[in-house]
């Protein structure tokens, strides 16, 4: 029934467009900072590699403090395009309501990562308001992009493909 509501009220859509456009600023304000105001994510990572997350001594998420050690980064370099990028994109997505189920996901990845590195900060609050987003599907875009865009990309993926039941006795 609940989720009947979130995924068919139009009420509830324009609920979610105020709270997509909330969070995709956010985002988009945080990328945008980082783009152009150069960002070097090497600090951060060698601070959540020496103070990961811990329960006594023994660090809590020990895989992603290998993670990082040994991927995140030697490869700074690579998440110092890839985090501004990400968020400046996820943001937009959000504001326009494109591909809004996508954004709302990569914007929980990216907070779960800050989580599991350590920052609480408004992550928590953040993946609350991207859970409904992304439960929501097309209805949290109804009021934007997603409404052309979603019908235009089955069209185009489902082109020649048999969409009729065949029930064989």
């Amino acid at each position: 029934m609940f989720n009947k509501l979130l995924r068919e009220n139009n009420i509830v859509a324009g609920i979610l467009t105020v709270i997509r456009i909330y969070l995709g600023f956010a985002w988009m304000k945080a990328g945008w900072g980082k783009l152009t105001d150069g960002f070097d994510a090497s600090g951060f990572l060698a601070h959540s590699i020496e103070n990961p997350v811990v329960f006594g001594t023994e660090p809590v998420y020990g895989w992603y403090v290998s993670f990082l050690e040994s991927f995140a980064l030697p490869n700074a370099e690579l998440f110092n395009i890839l985090i501004p990028l990400g968020e400046f994109l996820v943001g937009l997505g959000l504001i326009l309501g494109c591909l809004t189920t996508a954004a709302a996901f990569f914007a929980m990845v990216m907070n779960f990562s800050f989580l599991l590195a350590g920052t609480i900060s408004h992550n928590p609050t953040d993946i609350i308001m991207a859970i409904f987003i992304a439960a929501a599907g097309a209805n949290a875009g109804k009021f934007g992009l997603d409404r052309y865009v979603l019908p235009f990309l089955r069209k185009v993926f489902n082109k020649g493909k048999d969409n009729s039941l065949t029930i064989s006795a």
